[in-house]
């Protein structure tokens, strides 16, 4: 299966290079695998197959484009959201609301009202945002109604963080979620689930990228067993699920797929063997593990030189749609692959060589001093699992357009076939979004009937 898809995507570059998605008029490129999304989709399910009832959802903030979350929507996957933009998203892609589930950590009462009205599952993040539900609960059932959608607590279980600190959630002094073990806290959550006969889910999320699946496991099992002490007060299963979150880290030092799913779930029934005896509904929330590997951007090479004796292949691929690699390379680093013009491998000598993208600041660097086959004007360059954020949540610097995103697979003739996800962004696009229908908005002097005050050569007059 690796080979298959290592195959797809070689031969997608060179078909994108034939078709003109990729060259002069196109110098950067996202490209998608849909056949690896697919198959992704269904390793997961698998994984997780047993007698517990499964909601698999999608991080959306992983891979914010309406076709793709239709397309996890059409494999049974459906979207976790931390935004009203997202859910609008989800919405857009079709996503039923008894598939979504809302974890925003800033939530306004007009988000809550909606997703209790809406049937979008709700984790409330703090003390405070359960106060607003109270308040919410009760104006509906005094209009005679149920409570609405869904609602659980977002526990942080304070196990301790991963290899990169801002990607761990489960710390002591996290932004995300009910301390567990500060003091008094864990009596508070059973106390207000057991005031609340509407509280009927318990949500954790780990943290993603560098934090260790044995740490996972141990969130789940926390607060697997704090829905078990609730159920014992309550003397009846209250708490009827658990949200797992996501965060499988993806492997970016080769093409094997490492940890998977499999993996991640068998260690799980081992952790906490009674999430999968059938009582408990279990909710899912991967994002950058489903589409990383499943992505890729390409690049032209528009010049190449040597400074201080190193070698620098300036490429149309930067910060602008890798920002953390440009910015944090340690935790972010993204294996390059070198192709010719017309989307070969790359056949010359290798060469140790930096490659850089377009964006006016040094440290824009998708790789630095990197053994590859030495790049000249006009070859390609790709970055490999860059399927999940990277290209779906560009960064503006210098005011770079958005590239475009096509999807590919292979059809039944064997040919790379493309279906445009999000088209390139316009340079009027740009300017529309930099207030260009606003010009004059700051230089009006309103007090002189909108003219300008006169200026001498030292600058305004004074008054």
């Amino acid at each position: 299966m690796v080979l298959d898809a290592v195959a797809r995507r070689q031969d997608a570059i060179a078909a994108a290079t034939r078709e003109g998605l990729l060259g002069p008029e196109a110098p950067v490129v996202a490209l998608l695998d849909v056949q690896g999304i697919r198959e992704t989709a269904r390793q997961l399910h698998t994984a997780f197959t047993g007698p517990s009832p499964v909601l698999h959802t999608f991080a959306v903030k992983a891979g914010a484009l309406v076709p793709v979350l239709e397309l996890l929507a059409d494999e049974g996957v459906g979207c976790e959201v931390a935004s009203p933009g997202e859910l609008a998203l989800a919405r857009a892609a079709g996503v039923p609301a008894s598939r979504t589930v809302f974890d925003s950590p800033a939530k306004t009462v007009a988000e809550l009202r909606d997703a209790l009205e809406t049937g979008v599952a709700v984790n409330a993040d703090n003390a405070q945002e359960l106060a607003r539900l109270d308040a919410l609960v009760a104006a509906r059932t005094a209009a005679g109604q149920d409570p609405g959608a869904p609602v659980g607590l977002r526990i942080n279980p304070q196990v301790g963080t991963g290899s990169i600190g801002a990607m761990s959630t489960a710390t002591a002094t996290s932004k995300f979620g009910i301390g567990l073990r500060d003091e008094g806290v864990e009596q508070w959550i059973v106390d207000s689930c057991l005031a609340r006969p509407w509280l009927t889910r318990l949500h954790t999320h780990t943290g993603s990228q560098g934090v260790p699946l044995e740490l996972m496991a141990e969130s789940v099992r926390v607060v697997f067993e704090l829905a078990e002490q609730i159920n014992r007060a309550a003397g009846r299963q209250q708490i009827d699920t658990l949200d797992i979150g996501g965060g499988l880290p993806v492997n970016f030092a080769g093409d094997e797929t490492e940890p998977s799913f499999d993996t991640y779930a068998q260690l799980l029934r081992r952790t906490v063997p009674g999430l999968f005896d059938g009582r408990y509904t279990v909710v899912t929330e991967f994002g950058r593990s489903l589409l990383a590997k499943q992505g890729f951007i390409a690049a032209s090479v528009e010049y190449t030189k040597s400074s201080g004796g190193r070698r620098i292949a300036v490429t149309h691929a930067g910060a602008h749609v890798a920002t953390r690699t440009a910015f944090a390379p340690e935790s972010w680093p993204l294996r390059v692959g070198a192709f010719d013009a017309k989307g070969a491998p790359k056949d010359a000598p290798e060469v140790v060589q930096d490659v850089a993208g377009p964006c006016c600041f040094a440290g824009d660097l998708m790789a630095r001093e990197r053994a590859l086959p030495e790049l000249s004007p006009g070859d390609v360059v790709a970055l490999w699992d860059t399927g999940a954020y990277y290209f779906s949540t560009p960064f503006q610097y210098n005011s770079l357009p958005r590239p475009a995103v096509h999807g590919f697979w292979r059809a039944a003739d064997g040919r790379i076939r493309f279906s445009l996800v999000r088209p390139a962004q316009q340079l009027e696009e740009v300017l529309a979004d930099s207030g260009a229908a606003q010009r004059g908005a700051l230089t009006a002097d309103t007090s002189t009937g909108g003219q300008h005050p006169p200026t001498t050569a030292a600058g305004p007059s004074p008054a």
